[in-house]
C-alpha cells in the first residue's frame, strides 16, 4: 500500500472541505482535468464539493464525468479503508484512474 500511495500521490490545491491529508516526502502536481472526491473522518462523501450518499457515488460520478480520466481522492488520514474501497470501486466501474491527494511532509494542513 505504501508503494501505491507513493506512486500515485499528487500535489492537489486545497479545497473547502477540511480533511487531514496524509503526509509524504514527495508529490507531483496534477494538470489533467479530474473529478475530486473527498472523504471525511466521519464517513461523509463529497463529489466536486457536494455531499453525496455512498449509495449514489457511482451515479454522481457518472453524471459529472465527461472526458475526465482521473479521480482525485482527498481522504482524511483517519478515513476507513472501506470508504477508500467504495470510491475505488466506483472509479473502476467508470474506467477512471484514482490519484490520492497528499500533503508534503513538514507543511501545515
Amino acid at each position: 500500500l505504501l508503494i501505491f500511495f507513493r506512486l500515485t500521490s499528487s500535489f492537489i490545491p486545497q479545497m473547502g472541505i477540511q480533511v487531514n491529508l496524509p503526509q509524504v516526502d514527495s508529490s507531483s502536481p496534477v494538470t489533467e482535468q479530474s473529478i475530486t472526491v473527498s472523504l471525511t473522518k466521519d464517513g461523509t462523501y463529497y463529489v466536486a464539493g457536494s455531499q453525496v450518499p455512498k449509495t449514489r457515488l457511482t451515479a454522481e460520478l457518472r453524471s459529472l464525468r465527461s472526458n475526465q480520466q482521473f479521480l482525485i481522492l482527498r481522504a482524511d488520514q483517519e478515513a476507513s479503508v472501506g470508504q477508500f474501497a467504495a470510491v475505488a470501486s466506483s472509479a473502476q466501474a467508470l474506467n477512471m484512474r484514482v490519484l490520492v491527494a497528499t500533503e508534503r511532509a513538514g507543511r501545515a494542513p
